[in-house]
């Protein structure tokens, strides 16, 4: 067999890479770090809308806590506390350190002057007139954690 000849279809070498001028992606690279800033801040808003803010939600739990000691729930009204006042209270009696006279209602809630959004102070009135400020942490969701 003989060698071939005649033009070959690579006869010129391959062709160089980039040879047009370079585009410019700042652009893009600026708009996709933008989008990802406004997407984070708007997670976060939408975090805040969906659970709440820090005083919404120990209300609500203190509103869930006294529903279930009106109803005789300990057992639930146990669970709603810190760890610290689970060890130190017994469930049969939560009711007795907790329960004001009568049926008790959520009034406001504010952070802590000393701690801040860590602890929340919820004010509740009882039906006699009487009124109580439960301490709220966040501890796995808001707990109960005290009342004065």
């Amino acid at each position: 067999m003989t060698a071939p000849t005649g033009p070959f279809l690579y006869d010129d070498g391959p062709a160089p890479l980039h040879t047009g001028t370079p585009r410019n992606r700042q652009g893009w690279l600026i708009g996709t770090l933008v989008a990802i800033v406004l997407l984070a801040v708007g997670m976060a808003g939408a975090l805040l809308l969906v659970k709440g803010s820090p005083g919404e939600q120990a209300g609500e739990a203190t509103g869930v806590f006294l529903a279930a000691l009106a109803d005789g729930d300990t057992e639930t009204a146990h669970e709603l506390l810190c760890e610290d006042e689970r060890a130190r209270i017994a469930p049969e009696d939560v009711a007795g350190t907790y329960l004001g006279s009568g049926e008790g209602e959520v009034v406001g809630a504010e952070s802590d002057p000393v701690e801040g959004d860590k602890v929340q102070r919820v004010d509740v009135r009882w039906a006699d007139g009487g009124s109580s400020t439960f301490s709220v942490i966040s501890e796995d969701g808001p707990r109960i954690c005290g009342v004065d």
